[in-house]
């Protein structure tokens, strides 16, 4: 047609910028429906409505969620369940048993040596707090989401000691 221009094409980061955030759309919807009793976890069934409140600092929040002390051996189950944490939707790393494991973000193996456990606890907790287009879901934030479940609208996806396990597993990962 005359006078008529052809719209300019995207380029493939424009393309993996859309579908990056429609996934991360059925990525937080995923999890919140995920948030399901599983035996032997820290705070099993449905996280605590009742966030126990905390500081960030820098990027960091300092002081742990919960009075007990993490437990890697829970935080590692946590990491692999695909019904709790969800985190190889997403993530890789040093677990050989998991066949199919996530390339969108980056791989767990070495986080203790990259990030601090004070470091790390921000990133799970809310990592929307460092980078907001993130497509990590907050993990521990209720306030300010969009398209939560009814039934999961006010609750976190881990509890405080499940935030506490996975982030003491994570430090162990040092190589």
């Amino acid at each position: 047609m005359a006078g008529s221009t052809r719209s300019p094409r995207k380029s493939s980061v424009e393309r993996f910028s859309g579908t990056a955030r429609a996934g991360a759309a059925a990525l937080a919807v995923m999890i919140a429906t995920a948030a399901i009793a599983v035996p032997g976890f820290a705070g099993s069934g449905l996280a605590e409505s009742g966030l126990r409140s905390y500081r960030v600092v820098g990027d960091a929040i300092s002081e742990p969620l919960s009075e007990a002390a993490g437990d890697p051996v829970r935080g590692r189950a946590i990491v692999v369940n695909r019904q709790v944490g969800l985190c190889l939707l997403c993530h890789t790393g040093p677990f050989p048993e998991e066949k199919f494991q996530g390339n969108l973000a980056p791989n767990l193996a070495g986080a203790g040596s990259r990030w601090s456990v004070e470091e790390l606890r921000l990133r799970i907790v809310d990592a929307g707090r460092l980078n907001p287009d993130t497509i990590m879901p907050p993990y521990y934030r209720t306030a300010g989401l969009t398209r939560v479940a009814p039934a999961f609208a006010g609750k976190p996806v881990l509890s405080a000691a499940q935030i506490e396990d996975v982030v003491a597993f994570l430090a162990t990962l040092r190589d």
